[in-house]
């Protein structure tokens, strides 16, 4: 597949490759102690977008340094409706750069831009928005515990937060902590993933510019192994708050313990999407296809799993598979792109891994399956039928444009099915019932239920999952709870 950008994205190529891509510590943009850099990759063209310092040990040590003196400081002394103020002149900014933040992003992550400049880019600006709103409203409650006594609680930031984000979504993700982070007065070391670091410094700047002290937002892009542990086993970190893999999850959780660190993570995903025999087979059948193969599958909750009930099975495995053929995949700065690549060689061997075996186990390919061209890591929509629940590919998060389609005989063979994995991440259910579809809500293991519908998000509302899936909550209020601590005050009013 041959992939030629428009004249923006090669322009945008152009600016972004023609100096070296600089960390963000203490209100500078400076390379690494070591001078190492690694090299950021189209995964529609596998050419070099820009090169970009490559942080490591000492360059974290900089940067914690640099949080502790901007949150013990300016930052967390500050008047919140001052941050405020702050964060929605960053908000200004990114609206200003929108078309830039975009291309960027879609160029580094091989997002189609349509996707981007309808769902990343908004959502994030959103995400800003919405906690630049909440930044002056943190507050805690009088309680009356006794008569001679006036009795309160205060909610005060939680101090240095090390934000290590995905390749997935790296703008909104991103934005998801940093976001109420310094709302609520912490200051931020975001680790961005090593795939994707463009946008995130990109976003540093702009918050320079629009007024952040130095050192309350710090970017230092690098290797999970080196930046990202070394945050982890800061002593000066407060808080971790990631978004990965369940295995780098549990390392996570055991750094953390080192010097009791507040931690929240979300992980992996194996979401069911469950199509009962009086559903709307056309509506739900359009929405599972944009449930699994949004952003080429590479979705913590996409629907990668569609159980269908067995008397509609046949209709919906035809349905999908029609869909997934006419599913158009290639060159993401075209608008009308569907599916890009994927985001790097290991990432699509390791689907096409997860092909191979779901053939071997038994399973049959209706469609897709395969790599297209020899350039960029594109990969065919693929769907499974003939998958027993019990498959690797109906169990394990392939992370990919690949959905299993699972038969089910009745409500509580769906449940059983759907509950059948180690992540409880999210789960939807159709069915023109309300009370199955309500019982169902009521039963399912996940921390999202979609009900005729499948993978809307909003920032107001919490997100997260459970065992596999993660620990804690983010966006909404609950993210306000994340970075602050509650403390007590007791006012002795007796004379």
């Amino acid at each position: 597949m041959s992939v030629a950008y428009d004249y923006d994205a090669v322009s945008l190529i152009r600016r972004v490759s023609a100096r070296e891509k600089l960390l963000v510590i203490d209100g500078k943009l400076v390379p690494s102690v070591s001078g190492k850099t690694f090299r950021s990759i189209n995964p529609a063209t596998e050419e070099v977008i820009a090169t970009v310092s490559e942080g490591g040990v000492e360059d974290v040590e900089r940067a914690v340094a640099a949080a502790r003196r901007a949150f013990e400081g300016p930052w967390s002394l500050m008047r919140a409706a001052e941050r405020s103020k702050i964060l929605f002149r960053l908000v200004d900014l990114m609206k200003e750069h929108e078309d830039e933040l975009a291309e960027l992003e879609s160029l580094d992550a091989g997002k189609p831009i349509s996707a981007v400049l309808r769902q990343d880019l908004p959502a994030a600006i959103d995400t800003l928005t919405y906690y630049a709103g909440w930044a002056d409203k943190i507050h805690g409650e009088v309680i009356p515990a006794r008569e001679d006594a006036l009795t309160y609680t205060v909610r005060e930031p939680v101090g240095v937060v090390a934000a290590i984000v995905p390749w997935n979504f790296p703008m909104m993700i991103g934005m998801w902590k940093l976001a109420p982070a310094l709302a609520c007065g912490c200051t931020v070391v975001m680790k961005p993933a090593e795939l994707t670091s463009l946008s995130a410094l990109r976003i540093a700047e702009l918050a320079l510019e629009a007024g952040l002290p130095a050192g309350v937002f710090n970017v230092v892009a690098g290797s999970g192994r080196v930046v990202g542990e070394a945050l982890v086993n800061h002593p000066d970190v407060d808080k971790v708050t990631f978004t990965g893999s369940p295995g780098v999850g549990r390392g996570i959780m055991k750094g953390a313990a080192s010097n009791f660190k507040h931690v929240s993570l979300e992980l992996g995903g194996k979401s069911a999407n469950v199509i009962f025999e009086d559903a709307d087979i056309a509506a739900a059948t359009k929405a599972a296809a944009s449930g699994v193969f949004f952003n080429a599958g590479q979705v913590c909750s996409a629907g990668s799993r569609v159980l269908a009930h067995e008397k509609v099975y046949d209709e919906v495995v035809e349905r999908l598979t029609a869909r997934a053929k006419t599913m158009k995949v290639g060159d993401p700065s075209d608008r009308s792109t569907m599916l890009g690549p994927v985001i790097s060689e290991k990432q699509m061997n390791s689907i096409l891994g997860y092909v191979d075996i779901g053939r071997k186990e038994g399973a049959t390919v209706t469609t897709g399956g395969e790599r297209i061209g020899n350039r960029g890591f594109y990969i065919q929509p693929t769907v499974f039928a003939d998958v027993a629940h019990e498959m690797r590919i109906s169990q394990e998060e392939i992370f990919g444009p690949v959905v299993s389609v699972v038969k089910f005989k009745d409500d509580a063979d769906a449940l059983r099915i759907a509950n059948g994995t180690a992540f409880s991440l999210a789960a939807g259910a159709w069915s023109r019932d309300i009370a199955r579809l309500q019982n169902f809500a009521r039963r399912a293991k996940a921390g999202t239920v979609w009900l005729n519908t499948f993978g809307y998000t909003d920032v107001r509302l919490p997100w997260g999952g459970a065992h596999d899936s993660g620990l804690g909550r983010e966006r909404g209020t609950a993210a306000l709870k994340n970075f602050t601590e509650e403390k007590v005050v007791w006012l002795n009013t007796r004379g």
